[in-house]
């Protein structure tokens, strides 16, 4: 049987949201910021280890008019890329 990976944000990172449902993810470790879009904003609130990104993606898809159809592919990178970064992990079975 194959593990559903369930991205999780690190609960050390903070989002800090700012006008026009902009917001920057601070890492208190690192001292790194970084700047996201209300998609980005989106997507973070849902990695909370309980969603796939096939689960986000439906949500996104549900909420969201237009949704191109690469939205996988660069969900699929952005996730890659805060985990590059140390701001999510994947949530695994005991």
């Amino acid at each position: 049987m194959s593990e559903v990976r369930k991205p999780l944000a690190n609960p050390l990172v903070v989002l800090r949201e700012e006008f026009d449902d902009w917001a920057i993810l601070f890492d208190p470790d690192t001292g790194h910021a970084f700047g996201l879009n209300p998609v980005s904003v989106f997507i973070w609130r849902r990695l909370d280890g309980k969603h796939t990104v096939q689960d986000i993606l439906e949500e996104l898809k549900a909420c969201c008019s237009e949704v191109p159809a690469e939205a996988e592919a660069h969900l699929q990178e952005f996730i890659e890329e805060l985990s590059r970064n140390g701001l999510v992990g994947y949530e695994h079975p005991l």
